[in-house]
């Protein structure tokens, strides 16, 4: 597992990121991996990824959950394969997956605000990105 583990591709980091933010609460909704599959299918940065490889990350994502120090391995990873001008387009991508089930739990936004923290993106920067997050997933 540890030689797949250094072998995260930009895309691959960016599924991680969606992923920890679905699994953060313990409680994966379909509405997350829907979001997470939508994502994948349409958005221009993942016009030449291998869908399949969303559950290779997956169990990645799992299994660093499950060890102590497993969230830090996880950004140091993340921050290894995706170069910084995406890392907004991350937090980003979680603020989507977060909001796609229409509640954000604390669990949920202390993740969302580690994640931020360890992208280094900027506050105001995303506070925008939250706002546009809870505008694209707004019920009637």
């Amino acid at each position: 597992m540890t030689d797949k583990l250094h072998l995260l591709t930009p895309q691959d980091a960016l599924v991680a990121v969606m992923v920890a933010v679905s699994v953060s609460d313990e409680n994966v909704r379909t509405s997350e991996l829907v979001a997470i599959e939508r994502m994948v299918n349409h958005l221009p940065i993942f016009a030449d990824y291998d869908i399949d490889r969303i559950s290779e990350v997956a169990r990645v994502v799992y299994s660093l959950f499950e060890e102590e120090d497993g969230l830090d391995a996880l950004f140091g990873l993340v921050r290894e394969g995706l170069p910084e001008r995406l890392f907004e387009t991350a937090y980003a991508l979680a603020c989507d997956v977060a909001a796609a089930d229409g509640m954000l739990g604390d669990v949920e936004l202390r993740m969302l605000e580690e994640i931020r923290h360890e992208l280094s993106v900027d506050r105001l920067h995303a506070a925008a990105i939250e706002r546009g997050a809870r505008a694209r997933h707004l019920t009637l």
